[in-house]
């Protein structure tokens, strides 16, 4: 990745937008992202929607870097088929302007373990947050953890974060 000079690190967040992510999110900026920090938030969609989104052209790769003030505009959104919540975009949005730092987000398509490993082989992270959700042992077992299965085959350190509502 361009542009990434010393004492700027690349972190990537991975999120589904979903409470678990939130969690991750507000984690991260509270004990890991200082300023300069370049934040990658990776988003997967399992079954993409080619007739109305961009994964037709980008989905061995992913999408390019979109930057987070592009992403925040729902056409720009819809058109990689992702569906981000105003809560995150807004905490994105806050997060990036307080600690100054950049926010680019990158889209993927296809199960988010392998994707999720892929994008971390092909990108210089100094680390990954992940949220949790929180399924019990048996669900796991049966459904797989895309936690775990990043923890296990990530090629930079990860760190997973449970939501204050998982008991699991």
């Amino acid at each position: 990745m361009a542009g990434a000079g010393e004492g700027h690190r690349w972190v990537g967040l991975a999120t589904d937008f979903s409470e678990g992510s939130r969690a991750a999110l507000d984690w991260a900026a509270a004990n890991l992202l200082r300023a300069g920090d370049q934040l990658l938030l990776l988003h997967v969609i399992k079954e993409p929607d080619y007739e109305q989104s961009e994964a037709i052209l980008w989905e061995s790769t992913g999408s390019p870097l979109i930057p987070l003030s592009e992403f925040s505009n729902p056409i720009t959104a819809k058109k990689y088929g992702a569906k981000p919540d105003a809560e995150t975009l807004d905490i994105l949005n806050t997060v990036a302007a307080q600690k100054e730092i950049v926010v680019v987000v990158k889209v993927l398509w296809g199960d988010p373990r392998e994707k999720l490993c892929q994008v971390i082989s092909e990108t210089p992270l100094s680390c990954l947050v992940i949220g949790s959700r929180g399924l019990g042992k048996l669900k796991r077992v049966l459904l797989g953890s895309v936690s775990d299965y990043v923890v296990n085959n990530a090629t930079c350190p990860v760190t997973v974060v449970k939501s204050a509502s998982t008991d699991a």
